[in-house]
């Protein structure tokens, strides 16, 4: 691959890493860049290995979620106690107050982990286009509204460490909603917490925590059922979308923590609709 080529990898991995956080759908906006202007898979040479492509740079962020949480992780896995001169995580109640457990998260994953299992091919097949990500696009924002407009006047989470047991497998339920392109994973699993009470950077937290085992295990799948499609001409392609996608994930994360309990989820939900108005006059 000659160098301007690589740079699609770079344009996609920048989609990608300042995307996949904010409440937009980076994998909508993967597709839109592609299919109006970069066109992967007439260069990779199979739509399936360009859409596994866009699975798989997710991995660079995250690796970026990895570096910023890191402490949550090692706690989380109960690493620390052979971490010397790690102490031990607490939450924001202090020591000896609730912290998340791994079970937690598990639970939260169960839901979107099953359908994404079920129904991989179809989606793969059916709805990764430019249409599918604007219908997206507009329904998500339309639930991130109702999020801002009828969330519970009074907040019971104000951290991840408060979460229960069935608010995590509520919020999973409302990730399963992810599953269609251009819906936002972070979008649909903040607008459930925030409509269960969470707090708009509780939610987030917990979003990001949520996004790391389900986005491997989907790059995973995705990688290994495409794998007869690869050569050996796609990995400086992979790699570059990986590192370009891990570098502008890591700049973005904690702007996006500090920015979401400020500005709540209207403005990106305005922006939504704005670009869904604005692909289909271009587009159609």
């Amino acid at each position: 691959m000659n160098f301007l080529e690589l740079i699609k990898a770079i344009i996609l991995g920048l989609v990608e890493g300042l995307t996949e956080f904010a409440p937009v759908s980076s994998t909508g906006h993967m597709i839109i860049v592609d299919d109006m202007w970069l066109k992967t898979g007439e260069l990779l040479g199979s739509k399936y290995v360009a859409n596994t492509f866009k699975v798989v740079i997710q991995l660079g962020s995250i690796l970026a979620v990895l570096v910023v949480f890191r402490n949550r992780f090692i706690d989380l896995l109960g690493l620390s106690r052979w971490m010397p001169g790690k102490a031990k995580g607490t939450s924001a109640a202090g020591p000896g107050g609730p912290r998340l457990k791994l079970m937690q998260v598990i639970v939260g994953l169960i839901p979107a982990g099953v359908l994404g299992v079920l129904f991989e091919d179809y989606i793969d097949e059916h709805l990764f286009s430019t249409a599918t990500v604007l219908i997206g696009l507009v329904i998500g924002a339309l639930l991130m509204i109702a999020a801002d407009r009828f969330a519970p006047k009074q907040v019971s989470v104000e951290t991840v460490d408060q979460i229960s047991y069935k608010q995590a497998f509520s919020i999973g339920l409302f990730q399963c909603l992810s599953i269609w392109p251009g819906f936002s994973r972070s979008g649909s699993t903040i607008s459930g917490g925030v409509l269960l009470g969470l707090s708009h950077r509780a939610a987030a937290d917990f979003t990001f925590i949520m996004a790391v085992p389900i986005m491997a295990g989907a790059s995973l799948i995705s990688l290994v059922k495409n794998l007869e499609y690869f050569t050996m001409d796609a990995l400086p392609f992979f790699v570059v979308g990986f590192i370009s996608a891990f570098v502008f994930a890591l700049l973005s994360i904690r702007f996006f923590l500090k920015l979401i309990d400020r500005i709540k989820l209207v403005p990106f939900a305005v922006y939504r609709i704005l670009l869904a108005i604005v692909i289909w006059m271009v587009y159609f």
